[in-house]
């Protein structure tokens, strides 16, 4: 089926053709989730580490009201450039962004969408949205947590990200029947830490288990995603107790500052990124890259079964 608010990257078309493997990358990231240059430059990086595992990459954002699946150099410069200007875009936005001939950062929910449109099985992030902390009297719950729940797509992830409630974020994802699958851990990570206190349902070892879970998943016909839980590595792990410190004064700053929705998450990140003097930033694009360059190579085993 051909959309006309979709436009499908030449090289991206081909391989999907072609059955090669691709890999979908989000853009809000760009946008909202790191300063400037640091943002274009980690973008690059990982569609480089997509292309370095033989994988195609397909960053996906809305450019001049079109949902572009594979952007340019240039429109990735532009997203780094403007940063929190353009709009963060999640699932009820979508159409009025792309309505608007407006420019739109994809979060993990409409980026999931912008794969499945597309035909692309598998997508790498940071860390997925959740349940926040406070959740019980704000409702404050990420639209990621239901696009996992509906739309098959594996996204691979350093866990969720860790100012949100964990608990509730795993509970949320086993009532709407989420598989979180571990690799090569027991434990569910939590974004800039290896642990977290919580298990996943399953350990996978391999991209190959991954890549055979997934198509057996659905070729049975259970619809919606799979978490595909990857520490951030060793070297570039935080301390957890810092991390907590930091969060619970971030979080205290937001509240007293009045910052919900949207704004919230990217609010905290920033925050967190000056009170650990910029050593979060350099976990976040660590943790980034990682969790790419073994999406790739889920990407090259399950086009291989298919």
């Amino acid at each position: 089926m051909k959309y006309s608010f979709l436009e499908v990257a030449p090289q991206v078309a081909e391989a999907l053709r072609q059955a090669q493997p691709v890999v979908a990358l989000e853009s809000t990231i760009i946008a909202h989730g790191m300063p400037y240059p640091d943002n274009v430059e980690t973008a690059l990086r990982c569609e480089a580490a997509v292309r370095e595992h033989g994988a195609v990459p397909a960053t996906i954002a809305i450019v001049n009201g079109r949902f572009k699946i594979g952007l340019s150099s240039n429109d990735i410069e532009m997203l780094g450039r403007e940063g929190h200007k353009i709009a963060k875009t999640s699932r009820r936005d979508i159409a009025f962004i792309l309505a608007k001939g407006g420019h739109g950062a994809t979060t993990v929910a409409s980026t999931m969408i912008g794969a499945r449109l597309a035909g692309i099985s598998i997508f790498a992030t940071g860390g997925i949205g959740g349940v926040h902390r406070g959740a019980r009297e704000t409702m404050d719950i990420s639209a990621d947590l239901q696009e996992l729940a509906r739309t098959n797509v594996a996204v691979v992830c350093a866990g969720a990200k860790a100012v949100l409630d964990l608990e509730l974020t795993l509970e949320y994802l086993e009532t709407h029947g989420v598989p979180v699958v571990g690799f090569q851990t027991e434990e569910f990570p939590a974004f800039y830490t290896r642990r977290s206190g919580f298990s996943v349902d399953y350990r996978l070892d391999t991209p190959q288990e991954l890549a055979q879970a997934l198509r057996i998943k659905w070729d049975t016909g259970i619809q919606g995603g799979i978490v595909v839980a990857n520490p951030i590595p060793k070297a570039h792990a935080m301390n957890r107790e810092s991390v907590e410190q930091a969060i619970e004064q971030a979080i205290h700053d937001a509240d007293a500052q009045g910052i919900r929705g949207k704004a919230l998450t990217p609010y905290l990140l920033a925050r967190i990124e000056q009170l650990t003097a910029g050593v979060s930033l350099q976990a976040n694009k660590a943790l980034v890259l990682n969790n790419v360059s073994l999406a790739a190579q889920i990407a090259a085993e399950y086009a291989a079964l298919t």
